[in-house]
């Protein structure tokens, strides 16, 4: 479930916009660890393996270990700025996570069998309401996707929180209603055909 990778860093010990140049110029780039009550960490990372896993997907929701000069440092990366020219990656900051840690982070909805909706198979529409879903849960557990299987949903069907098997230990943010996932909408072509039949 939860998938973890490790990139290589190196303490530095100079901040500012010159130090900053000077490492994007060396293909490193700046990156921050805080949290876990410790005073926050200057790291420099490789820019190239970084950009990497950034545009593998997944970047903000996968665990990575992270090696400083030979001691390891469990983190998720937290935010990240990229060139606004460019769109190259410029920064990074990772939050220090351990085992009993607990995260809120975004998990992206993915819909299945949309083939066997009636609803969709009559024209209807998939109205996805929420294409993430904010979950409490610890590192360890953090899923990729949650899947909402559209098997059987008619026009007219509303797809909820409840339905979605979320993992074990995850909680949604969301807690005092179940919120709406997805709809299936008529199109105007379906509707039009039910009124005549």
């Amino acid at each position: 479930m939860a998938h973890t990778y490790e990139l290589k860093a190196s303490a530095r010990d100079r901040a500012g916009k010159g130090s900053a140049r000077a490492l994007r110029r060396e293909g490193k780039i700046p990156a921050v660890i805080y949290g876990d009550k410790q005073p926050p960490l200057s790291i420099s990372i490789d820019a190239k393996e970084t950009s990497k896993r950034l545009h593998a997907g997944g970047f903000l929701t996968h665990v990575a270990t992270i090696d400083v000069d030979g001691q390891q440092i469990r983190v998720l990366p937290r935010d990240y700025q990229l060139d606004v020219v460019r769109d190259t990656l410029i920064h990074v900051d990772f939050l220090r996570v351990s085992a009993s840690s607990k995260l809120t982070v975004e998990v992206p909805v993915h819909f299945l069998n949309q083939e066997a909706s009636p609803g969709l198979k009559r024209g209807g529409v998939l109205n996805i309401v929420r294409h993430e879903v904010e979950l409490e849960v610890s590192p360890d557990a953090i899923p990729e996707h949650l899947e909402v299987d559209l098997t059987g949903a008619e026009i007219g069907d509303s797809i909820h929180i409840s339905a979605v098997k979320l993992p074990e230990g995850a909680r949604t943010v969301t807690r005092d209603r179940d919120f709406t996932i997805a709809t299936i909408a008529g199109s105007a072509a379906s509707t039009s055909e039910e009124s005549k039949g």
